[in-house]
Parts: structure tokens; sequence; C-alpha cells
């Protein structure tokens, strides 16, 4: 299978890569990123065939589908990271928390979040590649709280492979903050930026654009790539997860195969609800992907009227900090699927020039035949975290919007699958003040709090950050970000 640009070739790229390329070389033409040119046809018969397959075989099949040039002695050996998950046999549980309402619990690997899904398997897949083509790769990742821990975990100490992280300061809660100033392999490199994640991002997308910055790592042998979910390498690995939540509705008997559902998704950066739609056209029988977002509410703004607007918004610090982003990177690939290349071209320099782009209210309805949202404040999301905690169901802030857009957007009589993207453990503080009403607690004490409440266990590799050596220190102004990449190297 070939990829191909959401913003058409400039005349420079190449007009078609594969998968490999797409991965190792991520930004396209016009500063745009990579979608297949076709997808796999699937069809139910995939679902029945792997109505009792492990997740492991599962993810293989589908990435065969895809005909990816990887050998599969790298593909096995990505796929074996999931044996490390809290249960080797099922890493993503499915739980009944209302009749017509079930969890996805997608964070049971090494740090506690759902991007262990993708970011573990595609470490391996990403480093094992570049090795294979005797190559030296500088990875970037820009995060919210939850990509940096799981980019340094997958390629910390990889030979070949340097990670420079960057994170905002004070824009992640302490638990996502230790995961990553606590790391000491030589290979990893983790930068605070005195900023938010849009600021981050920005500065990944544009050190991945930028030709001079390429030419200093040419300098020292060393190729450049991201971990973000602009990396493609990401979403194949976020479409496994849903079909297998579906899958386990099945084996559970809360639906029949064949009967759709609603995927219910918070969403930041919308890799999570990418994965989604692409598995929707791939074979899943889905009514609608209905996204939940905090307080910064484009993503709602844009299904519901059309518009991304972002000139008079700026970022938002909330309960959910994870979903703390105004620009988020995968509606472009929706775009470019629904309208095509020249179209997603006009609007994405519509963002970039003016802040601002507009649906046209033909391209609007077509949004909202796949999609619905609403959004959540943090003390609605509290509200949310007590009751479901009543109902003997404890869940993070983030997992806690998809309940309301629960109740405002799953208006058919059908089974909704939440996605819970994050443990309890990551934002203890939120938590514990909703349960038992403390006020700016210390994460530890917060920790301890809700360990007693709740009657379960802080995980080992949470509870060990707390006595961690910081090793990674690096505040800096945002401008100074490749400067202090290129110190690193």
């Amino acid at each position: 299978m070939k990829f191909i640009e959401t913003r058409g070739n400039d005349g420079i790229h190449p007009t078609k890569v594969t998968f490999s390329e797409a991965i190792l070389n991520p930004i396209a033409s016009f500063g745009g990123i990579y979608v297949p040119e076709e997808l796999p046809t699937l069809g139910e018969a995939f679902l029945s065939k792997h109505l009792n397959s492990s997740y492991k075989v599962l993810a293989k099949d589908l990435l065969n589908s895809f005909e990816i040039d990887v050998d599969e002695a790298i593909i096995d050996e990505a796929l074996a990271l999931y044996d490390h998950f809290d249960d080797s046999s099922n890493p993503v549980p499915v739980v009944k928390v209302k009749d017509d309402l079930y969890v996805s619990e997608l964070y049971h690997g090494p740090t506690r979040a759902f991007k262990d899904m993708a970011l573990q398997p595609f470490g391996v897949v990403l480093s094992g590649v570049a090795a294979q083509r005797d190559e030296k790769y500088l990875i970037l990742a820009a995060t919210s709280g939850d990509t940096g821990p799981a980019a340094l975990e997958t390629f910390k100490n990889r030979k070949g492979v340097q990670v420079a992280c960057m994170y905002p300061d004070g824009g992640t809660s302490d638990v996502q903050r230790l995961q990553m100033v606590t790391e000491d392999a030589p290979n990893l490199k983790v930068i605070g930026i005195k900023g938010d994640f849009d600021d981050a991002q920005n500065a990944l997308k544009s050190l991945l654009g930028s030709t001079t910055f390429k030419a200093k790592l040419k300098e020292k042998g060393i190729s450049l790539s991201a971990a973000n979910s602009v990396n493609f390498g990401r979403i194949i690995f976020q479409t496994i997860y849903h079909i297998h939540s579906y899958l386990e509705l099945v084996r559970q008997d809360a639906i029949k195969m064949g009967e759709k559902v609603y995927l219910n998704v918070p969403s930041g950066n919308f890799g999570n609800a990418l994965g989604g739609y692409y598995a929707q056209k791939m074979c899943l029988p889905v009514e609608k992907i209905i996204i939940a977002s905090n307080e910064n509410n484009v993503l709602t703004k844009l299904i519901n009227s059309g518009k991304y607007d972002l000139r008079d918004s700026s970022v938002v610090s909330t309960t959910s900090p994870a979903m703390d982003i105004l620009k988020s990177s995968n509606i472009e690939r929706i775009l470019y699927d629904l309208f095509g290349s020249k179209r997603t071209k006009e609007l994405m320099n519509d963002l970039d020039s003016n802040n601002c782009y507009e649906l046209n209210s033909n391209e609007l309805t077509a949004l909202q035949e796949m999609f619905s949202a609403d959004f959540c404040n943090g003390d609605e999301g509290k509200k949310y975290i007590k009751d479901a905690f009543t109902n003997n169901y404890l869940m993070d802030p983030h997992t806690a919007t998809c309940f309301k857009a629960y109740e405002t957007c799953a208006t058919k009589n059908i089974v909704t699958i939440a996605y819970s993207t994050a443990e309890w453990t990551k934002f203890s503080p939120t938590i514990a003040n909703a349960l038992t009403g403390e006020v700016d607690a210390e994460d530890i004490t917060a920790l301890e709090s809700i360990s007693k409440e709740a009657n379960v266990a802080i995980p080992s590799m949470i509870k060990a950050l707390f006595n961690k050596k910081i090793t990674q220190d690096t505040i800096i102004e945002k401008e100074n970000i490749e400067e202090e990449i290129l110190k690193f190297i």
C-alpha cells in the first residue's frame, strides 16, 4: 500500500511513498501529512474471523491488510510488547458501566495512558526500520502529558535513536511531569517550554519542515522523524483497539455482530477519533463518533457550526490537561478524506494565515453525518466522576467528559463505547477533590486518599516516581527550542 499527501504534491516530494518512508519522514508537501492511498475493505467477514482472536492476532492481521513494508519479525517484536500490559491475554478490558454504556480502558500499559497502545509498538517499528537502513534518527515529541512519557518509555536506550520531548511547563499533571523528568537514559532529552501544548506542537511541525534544521542534523549523520500523531505510524495502531472493543461487546453478549454502536472519544489532537473513523470505513458498524471536549472546545464548535476559529482563543488550563489543545492535527486527515487535497490545502492555509476556516453547508453536513460533539467543563466532570464512583466505577477527568457527551449526543437506543484514555493515578488531585472534597492536595497525598477511599492499590510504577531523582530539569523559552535540541545531539 502507498501513502499520499493531504495537501497535494509540491513537485519536490514524491507523489506516493511506502509506509516505512511515511513514518520516517512524516511531513509531506506544503506542510501536509500522509494518509493511505486507499483503506483496506474488510467488512463483517473480518470481524467474524476475529471474534475469538487475541489482541495480537487481530492487530497483526489488520497491519497485514495495509500491506506495510515492515519485516514480520519487527512486527512480531512490536506486538509482543502488549504481553507486558496488566493482562497479557486482554490488554484492553471493556467494562460495563450502564446497560448501554461500556468503557474501553486503554491505559493498562507501562505509563498508564492510552498512548502506550500505539507508541509501545510504534517505537519498535520505527527503530527497527531505521536500524535495517543503518540510519540514525532524532525523534521529536510534543506532549500535553501522555505522548511524552509513552514515547520516552518506548525509545529509551534504543540504538541509533535519540528523542527530544517538549512539554508545556506547568501544563501537565505532576505524575505526567515526573514520568518525563526522571528518565535518565542517555538518548533522551526532556524540555519544558514556557508556553502551552500548541506552542510545543507548532515547534515540532516547524522543525520537521525546516530545511536548515535538517541540514544541521545531516552534518551529524542524523535524520528527523516524530512520535506525535502527525505520524501515521501512530494512527495505524490506534485503529486496532476500536475493532477489539466492538468484538469485546459481541463476546460479552452486549450486542450482536453487525449492530451499530456509538464511539465516544475524549479528543484533543483527534488521533483517537481518527482511528475510529478509519475502523468504521474498513469494517466497523458505527452509528456516529461522538467527540467529547473540555473547555478548549474548538472541536465541538467545528462539528456543530463548521467554523474552526482561533482568532480570539487561547489555551485554557483545565482539569483534563491532555485535551488542552486548540490545533488538532488529525482533523486534517478527516478534511482530506471528505473533501480532497485541494480543499484541504485551502482550509489549512486559511488556518495558518488567518487562524480560522469555515466549511460550507454541504461540507458541514458531510462532517455531521459521521461526527457529533459536546464539551464538559471541570465542575461537570467532577460530578460525573463522583456519580460513577457511587456506582463502583473509578475514572479520570478525560473519561468524565465522555459521560456528558453520552448523555447529550447518544440519542439512539444503542450501545455506546466510551474510551478511557488515562488511569486515575495520572490526575489524582482532581479525582480526590471530586470524591472527598480535598482541595489543592499534592499528587502523592491525593493518590493515597483515593487508594484508601476506593480500596485500590497505587501501581508500583506510579508510586516509585516520587522517590526517583530528577534528571531532566531544562525549562526554556519556546524561541530557544532548536538551539537546545542541537546542543543535545
